[in-house]
């Protein structure tokens, strides 16, 4: 299986889960997306469609980091709630963006989790 198939068929699920995930003000949308090194998190009013709230593993408060990918995720997702809840944003939806709910994915959410953020 090439990396081509693997990726058009994780764009396939999300585009699935799209259908049923919506943002709005009160409650964004948590999008995660992965590369081989990084990890990005946008939160998303899709009524507007603005994003509220950015953070990466490459964002300048995380650079000095150092840690295994797994932890770099975590990081990213207490900044990411810590950020969240700056901009009065408390609950959110979840987008694990097409990938399976485990690994770095899910250490992301338990990192949001722990900051403060409900979703």
């Amino acid at each position: 299986m090439s990396v081509l198939e693997k990726n058009q068929r994780r764009k396939k699920r999300h585009r699935r889960v799209r259908k049923k995930i919506h943002g709005t003000s009160d409650r964004p949308r948590l999008c995660v997306f992965k590369s081989l090194n990084h990890i990005y998190v946008q939160m998303i009013n899709d009524e507007e469609g603005h994003t509220l709230v950015a953070v990466s593993s490459l964002s300048p408060e995380l650079k000095s980091f150092q840690g295994t990918k797994t932890e770099v995720a975590r990081e990213v997702g207490k900044l990411v709630g810590k950020k969240a809840l700056e901009n009065n944003l408390e609950k959110a939806v979840y987008d694990r963006g097409g990938y399976l709910y485990h690994g770095r994915v899910k250490t992301l959410a338990e990192g949001a989790r722990e900051s403060g953020l409900v979703f």
